[in-house]
């Protein structure tokens, strides 16, 4: 059987053909990866290691001109942040039985959310799915969690990083080419998705070993002038909106049905799409911490 990782070089390859051959070699050479579960629980996640190298990126004192990135190594989610993980940080599920589901002290300045007072999975399916209807503020409020919990330093990529996870080494519209016929095999989009997202890791990955990286949920970014972005489209956009480069800008929108008074700043009951993966700093994962017993209990 072959595996998702030799599909997508594959799939590279027919595409790009020099450039992808170039990039799967690389990639599969320099490809390591880490797997980081969350004690107390029996939920973990893939963290894949990005290799430093440069981004083209516009070149806002010459227009039409590009300028040349530097991108250090970086660690960052094989998927999007699932619904199980993020069960786990919203409704306390790593605590004691006893404690779950109350609310908790700050977290490194930041508070767990709000319990949501909808279906945030809209129904498309919880278990395996990415956690969509979030805020950015919702995201690096579980980025801090992860961090107190893990001893690892995790955040939201930014937009050039988020930029250069998804390239893999194309310099195409897409990291599988130019041609949109090549999406169907790696991503979930308004012509193959029936208008919901889908488990995440169920498409080809990228030269990187990166899923999803196209589609199905938009992934939140921090872009050069501190504001925050969706990259990646999502299961309701358009080819051209999947493109490597494609920022989508927050919207009022986005929560204007919130019936609450003030509005949430943790969830957004009108953007279905909105998701997000996390990144760690290039240094050696943590050794595990041993937890006390009774937190293995909860």
């Amino acid at each position: 059987m072959h595996s998702p990782i030799a599909s997508a070089l594959a799939l590279l390859a027919l595409f790009c053909p020099a450039q992808g051959e170039e990039v799967a070699s690389e990639a599969t050479q320099q490809r390591e990866k880490t797997t980081e579960a969350l004690a107390g629980t029996t939920v973990s996640f893939d963290m894949i290691r990005i290799p430093a190298g440069t981004l083209a990126v516009e070149d806002a004192a010459a227009p039409g001109g590009t300028r040349q990135v530097e991108i250090a190594s970086f660690w960052m989610s094989a998927t999007e942040v699932t619904w199980d993980a993020y069960d786990v940080f919203v409704f306390g599920l790593d605590l004691p039985l006893a404690e779950q589901g109350t609310v908790q002290e700050e977290v490194d300045a930041h508070t767990r959310p709000t319990k949501p007072y909808m279906a945030t999975d809209r129904g498309f399916g919880h278990a395996g799915y990415p956690a969509i209807s979030i805020s950015h503020q919702g995201a690096e409020a579980y980025c801090a969690w992860l961090t107190k919990k893990t001893g690892r330093a995790f955040r939201l990529p930014t937009a050039h990083e988020w930029e250069y996870a998804c390239r893999a080494g194309s310099t195409a519209a897409y990291s599988c080419g130019d041609d949109e016929a090549g999406l169907d095999a790696i991503a979930w989009h308004a012509e193959n998705a029936e208008r919901k997202t889908h488990p995440v890791g169920g498409k080809q990955a990228n030269a990187f070993g990166l899923f999803d990286m196209h589609g199905n949920a938009g992934e939140w970014c921090l872009v050069e002038d501190g504001k925050h972005y969706l990259m990646g489209g999502s299961f309701e956009e358009n080819a051209r909106r999947l493109r490597c480069v494609t920022r989508r800008e927050p919207s009022r929108m986005w929560n204007a049905s919130d019936p609450q008074i003030p509005r949430s700043i943790w969830w957004l009951a009108d953007a279905p799409f909105a998701g997000f993966r996390v990144v760690a700093g290039d240094a050696p994962p943590p050794a595990p911490q041993q937890e006390p017993q009774e937190a293995q209990d909860g």
